[in-house]
């Protein structure tokens, strides 16, 4: 863990641990609308602040055991209490950090993997997060560009939405048209050209193949 001083932040693992429930339940609250907005988005993952989520304490048979308020604390060394999102710092996550040094996800999580980044300044709920003074300290270091346009819109606030989970539905005008019963087969002799090249054309047109097939 680097050594800057970072905020008290929670995903769904923490705010699982925190009351001892499933990591489903945690993101069950959000659904519903207990847990409230996120403080926090870094690629596209939801966090909260530590004041946000002790709110939901107490309240009907949400309770929150002293030793492990203690035991999350200690998990962040230099971590400190921020009441209000807006006093938050510019938090990046993989996605941010790879808009920064104009790059890809991938390029960052190797670099992370092989130690040629900064090391996070918090991992939640198995993503690592860093300080945006953190990764230009250590862009400076190595002499990696990076992109004025970019630092500019995540101090302003503006970052990608929450990745949607589960299967996306398929918006309607995407879905694929509802094809018409396959038409009935038919026999035509020699004295039914005019049906014959109608009923050829009108199958054709839905979109179906058809096989001629010469009977004596």
């Amino acid at each position: 863990m680097a050594a800057g001083r970072v905020p008290y932040l929670l995903g769904h693992a923490e705010i699982a641990a925190l009351f001892g429930i499933e990591r489903q339940t945690s993101q069950k609250w959000r659904t519903e609308g207990t847990l409230p907005e996120p403080d926090l988005l870094a690629s596209g993952n939801p966090y909260w602040l530590l004041a946000t989520v002790l709110r939901l304490g107490g309240v009907g048979d949400r309770q929150m055991a002293p030793d492990r308020l203690a035991a999350y604390k200690a998990s962040i060394p230099h971590g400190h209490e921020t009441e209000d999102r807006w006093q938050l710092p510019t938090i990046l996550g993989i996605q941010e950090v790879a808009h920064v040094l104009s790059c890809d996800r991938q390029t960052i999580s190797r670099w992370r993997n092989r130690h040629q980044i900064a090391e996070a300044d918090l991992v939640l709920s198995g993503s690592p997060l860093w300080l945006l003074e953190t990764i230009l300290e250590d862009a400076r270091q190595r002499q990696r560009a990076t992109v004025s346009s970019q630092i500019e819109l995540l101090r302003e606030g503006q970052r990608a939405p929450q990745r949607p989970r589960g299967r996306r539905a398929s918006p309607l005008s995407a879905r694929r048209p509802t094809r018409q019963p396959l038409p009935a087969a038919r026999a035509f002799t020699s004295a039914d050209h005019t049906a014959a090249a109608e009923f050829l054309t009108s199958v054709l047109a839905q979109g179906y193949s058809v096989i001629i097939k010469p009977q004596r």
